[in-house]
C-alpha cells in the first residue's frame, strides 16, 4: 500500500494525495486504450508523461490546496484509479476530473468518488461551482456527473470538429438547505 497524506474517505474509499509511488499505477489506468477513449484527447498516456503530471500535481497541492487524488478500495488499500480537482491549461473553474481502472468498472466506484469529492471540494475548500466535461457519447459518465447533483450547461465545439459536454454543480443556497 502507497501512503500519501488522506483527502476524505466514503463508504468504501478513501482518497489520498497522489505521490511519485504512484506513477505505476497511473500508468496502468490511464494507459489503457479502452479507459482512456473518453479521457482528455482519447489516446493512452505515455510512460514519460505520468511523473511530470504527478509533479504538477503536487505544484497544484501548493497553489489551491487540492490536485488529482489517489483512489484507494478501503478494505485491501489497492489503488483502483484517480480522482482530482483541477484547473487545465491555467483556467479559471475548478473541473472535476476522473477514472476507475477497467476491472472496478460498474461497481458504483465512479458514482461514490465523485459525490465525495463534490462534497469535499465544498466543504474544506469552500468550492462553490465546480464544473466536469465529458464525451457527449459517455453516457455512464453523465450519469455519474448528474447523481453527483451536475446538470447540463453546453455543449462546446472543439476545433477539431468534436464536442466536449460541459456539466456544472453549484452548491444549494442557504434558503435551500433550510428547506425555505
Amino acid at each position: 500500500m502507497i501512503s500519501g497524506p488522506s483527502c476524505f474517505e466514503t463508504t468504501r474509499l478513501s482518497i489520498r494525495r497522489l505521490t511519485p509511488a504512484d506513477e505505476a499505477k497511473m500508468f496502468a489506468v490511464y494507459s489503457d486504450p479502452v479507459g482512456a477513449r473518453f479521457v482528455g484527447d482519447g489516446q493512452p498516456i505515455e510512460r514519460n508523461e505520468v511523473l511530470p503530471w504527478i509533479e504538477k500535481t503536487q505544484t497544484n497541492y501548493a497553489i489551491h490546496g487540492y490536485g488529482m487524488m489517489a483512489i484507494e478500495w478501503r478494505q485491501t488499500g489497492e489503488v483502483i484509479g484517480f480522482i482530482g480537482l483541477v484547473h487545465p491549461g491555467g483556467q479559471p473553474e475548478t473541473e472535476v476530473k476522473y477514472s476507475i481502472a477497467r476491472d472496478w468498472w460498474g461497481r458504483g466506484i465512479a458514482s461514490e468518488a465523485v459525490q465525495g469529492v463534490v462534497a469535499y471540494a465544498h466543504a474544506d475548500h469552500g468550492l462553490n461551482h465546480l464544473i466536469a466535461t465529458v464525451d457527449p457519447d459517455h453516457l455512464a459518465s453523465q450519469r455519474v456527473l448528474a447523481k453527483a447533483g451536475f446538470s447540463l450547461d453546453r455543449d462546446q465545439p472543439n476545433d477539431d470538429g468534436s464536442v466536449t459536454r460541459e456539466m456544472v454543480w453549484s452548491a444549494p443556497e442557504p434558503e435551500q438547505l433550510r428547506g425555505t
